[in-house]
């Protein structure tokens, strides 16, 4: 496969993924993120150029530190025929029977296709089904903000918090990705008066809002709605599309997101991990 190393070939690529949306949104988002300044050390990478039949954004190979980190070796990929989509797995690019992965994707059969092949090579396979959202503008709050509390950006400090209430969290791997976010990318929370974050949004390296969470003691306030607004604002302004990833069955998130100007999107929003075993 070939690497898109050039200003002007992302460019290219950026605009043809916004032609697909909401079926690119990972990919998108992870190539604009590469395009301005790439934190996460990642690479595109098409099959052909400028006419593609796939396109994988990976870990460079180099950054490659721990071979069961799934955490940090996020891949996303977009294909317009299923039989590119083959070839790329049946390949090394994407998944190795040595190395931990996470792809991400929104296309039907991404998940079956990546099961297959990762099973026959001996990894162990879960695959988590979201529901994409999107917000056509910065979302608006419902709430003004309570004048106990302040906004902030997530600080390395509170890091510790965030991984314990992550559900795919509690280990460290996971409290070292977070790390990274908080270090690297655009966050929010807000603090009460003593300084302790009650409730929080962060960006991760597809451009996508994750890691949203409010302490039980506030919900009902309204304060995702703050923190989203904050980072939807950095993200309308540098012409990323603002999205997130909610499971179909949090219909507390679902009801907070469209509640502040999410619009729910067709299709699964797949998140798929492989370990191996």
């Amino acid at each position: 496969m070939l690497i898109l190393r050039s200003p002007a070939q992302l460019q290219l690529l950026e605009e043809t993924l916004r032609k697909n949306l909401p079926a690119t949104l990972p990919v998108l988002g992870t190539v604009m993120t590469v395009a301005r300044g790439n934190p996460f050390s990642h690479e595109v990478l098409v099959d052909s150029w400028p006419h593609f039949g796939i396109v994988l954004t990976r870990l460079r190979p180099e950054d490659h530190r721990d071979p069961r980190d799934y955490y940090i070796n996020q891949l996303s990929v977009f294909y317009r025929d299923k039989g590119a989509l083959q070839m790329l797995l049946e390949g090394t690019e994407a998944v190795t029977r040595e190395r931990a992965f996470q792809i991400m994707g929104m296309q039907d059969g991404l998940d079956e296709a990546v099961q297959e092949v990762a099973s026959a090579r001996g990894l162990k396979v879960e695959t988590i089904r979201y529901r994409a959202m999107i917000s056509p503008e910065p979302p608006q709050p419902r709430r003004q903000m309570p004048p106990e509390l302040r906004l902030a950006p997530v600080s390395p400090s509170h890091v510790p918090l965030l991984n314990t209430v992550w559900a795919l969290g509690g280990n460290a791997r996971s409290q070292a990705f977070l790390l990274g976010l908080v270090r690297t990318l655009p966050s929010a929370c807000l603090l009460d008066r003593r300084g302790r974050p009650v409730s929080w949004s962060l960006l991760d390296g597809q451009g996508c809002l994750r890691h949203g969470y409010t302490v039980p003691a506030w919900r009902g306030h309204g304060l995702t709605g703050l923190t989203l607004a904050e980072l939807g604002r950095r993200l309308h302004a540098g012409g990323f599309p603002i999205y997130g990833a909610v499971l179909p069955h949090n219909t507390a998130s679902l009801h907070a997101l469209q509640a502040v100007g999410f619009v729910p999107q067709p299709g699964t929003f797949y998140m798929i991990l492989g370990t191996p075993k």
